[in-house]
């Protein structure tokens, strides 16, 4: 029943902006922290951003640090991610996912400990 949709994602130039955005169904949402994935061809997960279960406190990777911006709303049980200044490393397929926490925490656990995961959206960055 539990269900994170991805949307969003497209091709940009480089320097440009993306949002992308996961919806969340069948679970309760205030429960657990989300979180930002990215997976380029023929490379493993690399963590992107999360975000506690308030949208009080966020985590950020270095890569990106700066430049993207994780939020949610949870009247509408989503988080977005904000993309500025987008280089071609950035390019990669991006996950959304969900772990259950009872702190106030953003996470930084290994992705085998979240509870449950998107199907992802391409992002695409060309010069």
């Amino acid at each position: 029943q539990v269900r994170l949709v991805e949307s969003g994602g497209g091709l940009v130039q480089t320097g440009g902006s993306l949002s992308l955005s996961c919806t969340a169904s069948g679970l309760l949402f205030t429960e657990f922290a989300m979180a930002w994935f990215r997976q380029a061809p023929g490379k493993e997960y690399d963590f992107v951003a999360s975000v506690g279960r308030d949208g009080g406190r966020t985590k950020y990777a270095d890569a990106v640090n700066g430049r993207f911006t994780v939020s949610r709303d949870n009247a509408k049980a989503t988080v977005t991610l904000s993309m500025n200044n987008l280089q071609p490393e950035d390019t990669a397929f991006y996950f959304c996912a969900a772990v259950r926490l009872l702190s106030p925490g953003a996470p930084a656990i290994p992705r085998p400990q979240y509870d449950f995961w998107g199907r992802g959206t391409q992002v695409t960055v060309s010069s």
